[in-house]
């Protein structure tokens, strides 16, 4: 069987994209967990495929898997990924807005250029029973002991659960260890990415995210923007902040509750090819 793809990134965030339109079968996991190897296979963090829309109301579907086989409920870079796929097969028109259906539910996609996509990526959810976290209260921080070290922690779903905690230094030797024992940590019964956040103004901030399937990445769209949202919650950063990960830089806009988050940055083609099974 020859399976036919495209190798794509969003700042370092690294998909690959599988056109399903007219064969929806879901990806084996074994299969997926085969082409994510970075030594034996083609090396990425989720696999996306490209389906049609389970909702009359959106263009297209799209679906997404980690690189460990597991189901994913939302990404942003991936998102932007697949309006800039959908542009070059000539289905998404620049300059245009479409619907496209996630695992979470409808996103908004702006093509700003062939290569440049803004994502309405919806009101971000911090309500812990819907994230999910387990906490006895709804609040803005929590304690959580990971390891020997308690942590002040923000919690947020984008479609997907995010742990944001404020650091002084992303880089620190810290942070790399707290990561994996967060994103495992036993109150988040879906696992969480981790997002290590440092304030550098009230417009910028630096991000490294560990992800649950997928673990240290270049990029996380939507901890950009849980990182954002739980900062504009505390009225630490302003309606509009770029934010610098280790792939690259996004740009997040969001006024507050009530409102949709908008995250803004490019998408890129680094090959096509096919796979051998």
């Amino acid at each position: 069987m020859t399976l036919r793809f495209s190798k794509m990134h969003g700042i370092g965030n690294d998909f690959v994209v599988l056109d399903r339109r007219s064969d929806p079968t879901a990806p084996d996991a074994a299969l997926i967990r085969a082409m994510a190897d970075r030594r034996t296979g083609v090396g990425f963090d989720q696999l996306l495929t490209i389906e049609r829309a389970r909702d009359p109301s959106c263009a297209f579907y799209y679906g997404i898997w980690n690189a460990d086989g597991s189901p994913s409920g939302q990404c942003g870079n991936g998102a932007r990924c697949v309006a800039a796929w959908l542009h070059r097969a000539g289905v998404l028109p620049l300059g245009t807005t479409a619907r496209l259906e996630s695992p979470s539910g409808p996103v908004a996609v702006r093509l700003e250029g062939p290569l440049d996509v803004a994502v309405d990526m919806g009101e971000p959810v911090f309500d812990p029973k819907r994230v999910p976290f387990e906490a006895a209260t709804a609040g803005d921080s929590y304690a959580l002991a990971v390891d020997d070290t308690m942590l002040a922690i923000g919690v947020a779903s984008m479609g997907n659960p995010h742990a944001v905690i404020i650091v002084d230094d992303v880089d620190a030797a810290r942070v790399s260890e707290l990561g994996p024992s967060v994103t495992a940590h036993p109150r988040f019964p879906q696992q969480a990415n981790a997002g290590f956040v440092q304030v550098l103004a009230r417009d910028h901030l630096r991000l490294r995210v560990h992800e649950r399937g997928a673990g240290w990445t270049l990029a996380c769209g939507t901890g950009a923007c849980a990182a954002m949202a739980v900062l504009r919650r505390r009225d630490a950063v302003d309606a509009e902040v770029r934010v610098d990960l280790p792939g690259g830089s996004l740009g997040i806009i969001w006024p507050g509750p009530g409102h949709a988050l908008w995250m803004r940055g490019p998408a890129a083609f680094v090959f096509e090819g096919e796979w051998l099974a």
